[in-house]
């Protein structure tokens, strides 16, 4: 918001409200559509029951990294395809914000089979869910202010929100103590501002190409903000509060990736749009997955280990 009046020179100013004030806030994206109000910010994937393929939008499980989907949305035709899908519900989305790479969640106790998954009770919300179910986990969808009290009180067994900063401040690890990385359901988190389209289309070119660049600007900075914040709060639970963080065992891993795969082929058979937005997404991945080998992989083998 400052930055867009700063580079507008007050010409534009964006009033926020903070989620239930105006309107709640589930229903932001049926109000943005519908002209009640004039922006959302919010993560597309809470819209998948207007339509599945939004879930590419935010984030697919074992899907691409903060810099694989930065890349597919602004050069791979992923944000052509985001304006395609939200056409006809009179929105165009901007890519806004991304929290990275985020963590598995908070077990009460430790997850070493498939097997330790059933039966558990977890908070985790959208496709992830239905991933886990398949594997006998009981889902639950909470909001933030009440997964801490379910957690101690045993409501719930296990947890995810964000990352260690933010899960931190929640207090999660005073009731949790096995922290599981890195998040396999949300291998880089968006967020989006959704503009009604007749509003946006009364802006000028100048105060519309602001618009954008002032949320390009807001992804790659959010993403930043979180790396740092994230290594500081996860180094102060590891030494002072008695964290164990793990990786989840590789044939729990690819148990889950195989369920998604699953939960995934099921909904591009019923709608077409989604199985473009599905064929672009994974044509993308493959290639960036290749590139990736090449590069980003022996820098975490070879060069990063390395300790002065």
């Amino acid at each position: 918001m400052r930055r867009i009046e700063a580079m507008s020179g007050g010409r534009l100013r964006i009033q926020f409200f903070g989620a239930g004030a105006l309107i709640p806030a589930a229903e932001g994206f049926d109000a943005v559509s519908q002209g009640v109000v004039e922006c959302n910010y919010a993560n597309a994937y809470f819209w998948t029951g207007r339509s599945f393929a939004a879930q590419y939008f935010t984030a697919v499980p074992c899907g691409l990294n903060f810099q694989g989907l930065n890349g597919w949305m602004y050069d791979g035709g992923g944000l052509d395809l985001w304006r395609e899908v939200y056409d006809r519900f009179h929105l165009v989305p901007f890519l806004c914000g991304n929290t990275g790479v985020q963590m598995t969640g908070w077990f009460r106790r430790p997850i070493e089979t498939v097997e330790d998954l059933r039966g558990l009770k977890m908070r985790i919300p959208g496709l992830a869910g239905r991933v886990y179910q398949a594997l006998g986990v009981d889902t639950r969808l909470l909001p933030a202010g009440e997964i801490f009290p379910a957690l101690e009180r045993g409501v719930i067994d296990a947890a995810e929100f964000v990352g260690p900063y933010l899960d931190r401040q929640l207090g999660l690890h005073r009731v949790a103590e096995f922290y599981y990385t890195t998040g396999w359901h949300e291998t880089a988190t968006a967020t989006e501002l959704a503009i009604n389209k007749a509003a946006l289309n009364r802006l000028p070119n100048d105060l519309e190409a602001i618009v954008e660049n002032a949320c390009a600007a807001c992804n790659v900075i959010s993403e930043a903000w979180c790396r740092k914040n994230n290594a500081e709060a996860l180094e102060d639970l590891l030494r002072n509060d008695g964290v164990i963080a793990q990786q989840l065992p590789d044939p729990v891993i690819d148990r889950l990736r195989k369920e998604t795969m699953k939960v995934l082929a099921q909904a591009v058979e019923r709608d077409p749009l989604t199985r473009r937005v599905h064929e672009s997404y994974f044509a993308y991945k493959a290639r960036f997955d290749a590139w990736s080998e090449q590069s980003e992989v022996p820098y975490h083998t070879k060069i990063r280990p390395a300790r002065a």
